[in-house]
């Protein structure tokens, strides 16, 4: 607010002081009201925030817990035989906590076929001076690559396996040092599977296992080189399978063959609870539980602000109530949850712990935290009244925004009314200083007039 004129000037008075004194006077007590108001505003309103914050956090840890899938997950271990790794495995939540002894008796292999002796002389014999294709299949799989006249035997080996759409088949030659002897392997296993290879042109029959007439063809596969499936046995019971794969041959189980065990060897499957992942939920929900309580405790404790507020009272009570809360039968304290004498969640109480029941009982966590009605479920509603879009918590930050909105009105009022009341004083001690000075003015020149009379003297008797 700056000055209207410098005050005093004429009459010599301090004006400006007794201004600035009457400002001062105004402002102080009420900007100090609203500096405790809204100070008081601001902590409230901080507190409220971290309450949203940590209940929020406790929520979402409840809410893990509330998440029944956890509950059934496995941990499948293998212990192989001493000549070698035998199977990998893994298992889902369908299966049954076991053991089970597997023997690796035949691994799925695919077919091979070989060119019969003396067909060809070395990789570089041209196969047909005429265009072909040849179509190769095994199973439900097949492809066709189409060969230009003149190819040799070693452009149709790169051809064959370079082919784009080649589903597992390999060409090789082998070269004996007296002739060149082709061989197709496939990858597809299993009984029945065998590569099959056909054409359009004769020339190539001795590159085929079919003839182009229907016959039999220049490749061959003999009986030890035809597609086999894969064949383990479980605790003394037999099962096979047309590729290295057991889905569910132990239910929720998937097992697949790596090696072929010796007699009398077998692989140890195990399948255990898994409860690792419900473990640091609960250390989670642990935490998140005591970071509430400690909060609440600090807010209400004897002498702070929020000393018996309703908010803080009703909230300790609920988290009181968590623990003794009923679901399945159970309750926290039946869990092997205890508290201490600050009342903050420990795992473990007089009776037990909640690592004996993890070990012993671990259903009974599922049956109090997990499902619609569960301990996990019913947190996360109870939180949600406070913390949700319209919660009381968001309702309380909305009237503390606005009460500090009408601290911030009230302030600029209050600057304007002061201002107001200076543009007064101003005017009013203006006029007081002109009229002073007016005086003084008036004084000085009877002085000097009188000061001019005959025999006036001002420092007579």
């Amino acid at each position: 607010m700056a000055s209207i004129s410098s005050l005093g000037a004429q009459s010599g008075l301090d004006l400006e002081s007794i201004v600035q004194g009457t400002l001062d006077a105004e402002r102080r007590p009420k900007v100090n009201r609203l500096d405790r108001q809204e100070g008081q505003l601001s902590v409230e309103l901080s507190f409220i925030g971290e309450l949203k914050s940590v209940m929020s956090e406790f929520k979402t840890a409840a809410g893990k817990l509330a998440d029944a899938d956890q509950y059934s997950q496995r941990k499948t271990s293998v212990s192989q035989p001493d000549s070698g790794k035998a199977i990998s495995v893994s298992s889902d939540g369908d299966a049954a906590p076991g053991s089970f002894a597997i023997e690796v008796l035949n691994k799925a292999e695919g077919s091979r076929a070989t060119s019969t002796p003396g067909a060809f002389a070395t990789a570089d014999d041209v196969v047909s001076t005429q265009a072909g294709s040849l179509t190769f299949s095994a199973g439900d799989k097949t492809f066709t690559v189409d060969v230009a006249a003149d190819a040799t035997l070693d452009d149709i080996r790169q051809q064959v396996n370079d082919a784009g759409d080649n589903f597992g088949v390999s060409l090789n030659i082998i070269n004996t040092g007296s002739e060149a002897r082709l061989v197709a392997s496939s990858t597809e296993t299993g009984v029945g599977n065998d590569i099959s290879i056909s054409n359009t042109n004769a020339d190539f029959d001795a590159l085929s296992t079919v003839a182009n007439d229907g016959t039999a063809g220049g490749m061959t596969i003999a009986a030890d080189d035809q597609a086999t499936d894969a064949r383990i046995r479980v605790d003394g019971i037999e099962a096979t399978s047309a590729d290295n794969t057991f889905e569910d041959v132990i239910q929720g189980s998937s097992i697949t063959v790596e090696g072929e065990t010796q007699p009398g060897e077998f692989a140890t499957m195990t399948i255990a609870e898994d409860n690792s992942a419900v473990r640091k939920n609960i250390d989670g929900f642990v935490k998140a539980y005591n970071n509430v309580v400690g909060l609440l405790d600090q807010a209400g404790a004897e002498g702070a602000q929020f000393q018996g507020d309703a908010t803080v009272r009703s909230i300790e009570n609920q988290m009181r109530r968590f623990l003794s809360a009923d679901s399945g039968g159970l309750s926290m304290f039946n869990a092997g949850f205890g508290i201490d004498e600050d009342g903050r969640l420990q795992q473990e109480n007089t009776l037990t712990s909640v690592s004996e029941v993890a070990n012993e009982r671990f259903a009974d966590f599922e049956k109090l935290f997990a499902g619609e009605t569960g301990l996990g479920s019913r947190i996360e509603d109870y939180v949600n009244t406070y913390t949700s879009f319209g919660g009381s918590l968001q309702s309380r930050t909305d009237s503390l925004n606005n009460r500090l909105d009408r601290v911030d009105d009230q302030r600029t009022q209050l600057n304007e009314r002061l201002e107001r009341l200076e543009s007064s004083l101003r005017q009013k001690y203006s006029g007081l200083d002109s009229l002073l000075g007016q005086l003084q003015s008036t004084s000085s020149r009877l002085d000097q007039q009188l000061s001019n009379l005959p025999g006036f003297s001002r420092n007579k008797d």
